[in-house]
């Protein structure tokens, strides 16, 4: 199974009809996670010397050489994918696993930092762009993209530690992805579209969506995609979230800079540089919440899709869906909701522990007594800083953690889940799965 600590998990049940639940709950996230596993995603696309994507095609005999650059969590299975199917002529490859390899000696790998920028992550980004500017007219340019590309492909117009810093805050602050991915576009070389400016060849990017809606521009900072943002938006973002006079200077340079005209914008939709650029979605979150919802009906659960789009604070949302569960009334048995999206938290402690266990936490209160199991993961498998994808609990956890004397709310205003989830023995724990489509929540209401 997915998870590395499943017994613990479906032991901490109090009554064999909730070790049955957690069970399944543990079964039907494993079968979302398959569903978007990164290589069969990219795998099932080469067919016959071909890319056959959306409805398309494009004949590999018609080109020169083939390069690859590939970067995010998820570029390690695409990249094997790819090379499996097809000879490369070279590649680069960013990622975050360190456990990641590939045997193919025209491919180098680069181990970067995520969620912060490293130094490692910038020189695999320098190689991938020397390697871009090597293609010609008749070559064509492979672009694998995942979530977690925005930190790993890095090339910024101000120092690392600057850099560093700015994510810091940015990431501290409860701005979300696109606002976050705003300013990291305005402070690159080769984000926001601009990894195009040297490219002269037939570009294909193969892209696993981690952002609401999948939009192109977002997803690692839309490197092969126009951008509509500004640095006007980049300053109004950061004064939104009081953090204009927080950043470094050269990061306030480089956005006044741009605002004035004495820097150039991103390239926009009107831009020829993407006139001979096809970017297509290969695996997301709805896909995802699809493959959930087969296996919970095959369960025997009536389940139900909420939405594959949900955002906003991670507390608040994990009372609405909670809430939202005990409220909905049926004559099935056994129902599960199914939800996917990307909340937020604002950090205002010094604990540890990612949305997926805030979400959680901060629903104990009202489970407390109700048939229902309430579990989020972050499909990456690393949910914030710590080493866990997410959490489980249900009617008993509010009872298990008073006769721990587990003061709830002083966990969740220290910001601090992980340490929760870790003395009550339920945190999900998977390590890095490879791929990366945003978050699942799962709430099973039995009767």
């Amino acid at each position: 199974m997915l998870f590395t600590n499943s017994e613990k998990i479906i032991e901490n049940g109090k009554t064999s009809e909730l070790k049955k639940i957690r069970k399944d709950v543990l079964e039907i996230f494993s079968a979302a996670i398959d569903a978007v596993d990164p290589y069969d995603s990219v795998k099932s696309k080469f067919i016959d010397g071909k890319i056959l994507v959306n409805g398309k095609k494009f004949d590999l005999s018609n080109f020169g050489n083939i390069y690859l650059i590939s970067f995010g969590k998820a570029s390690i299975g695409m990249s094997k994918a790819v090379c499996d199917s097809i000879k490369i002529s070279k590649g680069v490859i960013i990622t975050n696993e360190p456990q990641g390899k590939l045997n193919n000696k025209n491919v180098s790998i680069f181990y970067g930092g995520h969620p912060i920028p490293n130094e490692n992550g910038m020189k695999g980004t320098e190689n991938a762009v020397e390697l871009v500017k090597k293609c010609n007219e008749k070559d064509l340019l492979i672009v694998l993209i995942s979530g977690g590309g925005s930190a790993l492909f890095a090339k910024p117009k101000v120092s690392l530690d600057d850099l560093q810093r700015t994510t810091d805050l940015l990431l501290k602050s409860g701005a979300n992805i696109n606002e976050i991915n705003t300013i990291r576009k305005h402070l690159s070389f080769v984000k926001g579209g601009q990894l195009l400016k040297s490219v002269k060849c037939k570009v294909i990017s193969l892209i696993i969506s981690d952002v609401i809606n999948d939009p192109l521009e977002f997803i690692a900072s839309g490197p092969t995609c126009p951008d509509s943002t500004t640095y006007r938006d980049a300053k109004n973002i950061l004064e939104k979230y009081n953090l204009y006079s927080k950043i470094p200077n050269s990061v306030i340079t480089i956005i006044e800079d741009g605002i004035s005209g004495k820097i150039p914008e991103t390239p926009k939709k009107d831009n020829p540089i993407f006139k001979n650029v096809d970017n297509f979605i290969v695996a997301n979150n709805q896909i995802a919440c699809k493959a959930a919802y087969n296996k919970a009906e095959k369960l025997g659960y009536r389940s139900l899709i909420l939405t594959t789009s949900l955002k906003g604070e991670a507390r608040d949302i994990g009372q609405y869906l909670v809430e939202k569960a005990i409220n909905h009334l049926t004559e099935d048995k056994k129902i599960a909701f199914i939800s996917g999206g990307e909340t937020t938290v604002t950090i205002k402690g010094n604990g540890h522990g990612g949305r997926n266990q805030e979400m959680v936490l901060s629903a104990i209160n009202l489970l407390n007594n109700e048939k229902v199991v309430f579990s989020s993961l972050a499909t990456d498998g690393v949910d914030g800083k710590s080493n866990a994808a997410g959490a489980i609990a249900d009617a008993f956890s509010y009872t298990k953690a008073k006769n721990k004397n587990l003061d709830i709310q002083n966990f969740l205003d220290e910001n601090n889940s992980y340490e929760f989830f870790k003395k009550m023995d339920d945190l999900l724990i998977t390590g890095p799965t490879g791929t990366n489509v945003m978050d699942i929540q799962i709430l099973i209401k039995y009767y």
